[in-house]
């Protein structure tokens, strides 16, 4: 059973799984938006709303927490540098789900996950 279970699994062992959040959350916060599976989409979420939130607190420690997750570092000065601009005034839902087509091979749910 999964109750109470918050990390989506996606079918893949931890390590695989953590390398997968991190590079979409890297190339979402370094594109603005990407197409990916629902599923990858709903997962990746949550840590990049951890990563903008972490850029707006703005202290030293925050921005070594973003640095640990995030690969690459230029990005981390880049986001923590235009975030107050862009989000200072929202207390979250910073990135939004937009459906698409199912794709062709394994008829999975493909889905738009962009930065508001």
């Amino acid at each position: 059973m999964r109750h109470r279970c918050k990390v989506p699994q996606l079918g893949l062992p931890a390590d695989q799984r953590k390398a997968l959040l991190r590079s979409l959350a890297t190339q979402i916060i370094r594109h603005g938006q990407i197409t990916t599976t629902k599923t990858r989409a709903k997962a990746v979420r949550s840590e990049v709303e951890r990563m903008i939130t972490l850029a707006k607190d703005g202290s030293l420690a925050a921005r070594r927490r973003a640095m640990s997750y995030l690969y690459d570092k230029e990005l981390v000065s880049q986001l923590f540098q235009e975030v107050n601009n862009r989000y200072g005034d929202r207390q979250g839902g910073y990135t939004r789900i937009v459906r698409t087509k199912r794709r062709r091979g394994d008829n999975a749910e493909m889905a738009i996950i962009e930065l508001v």
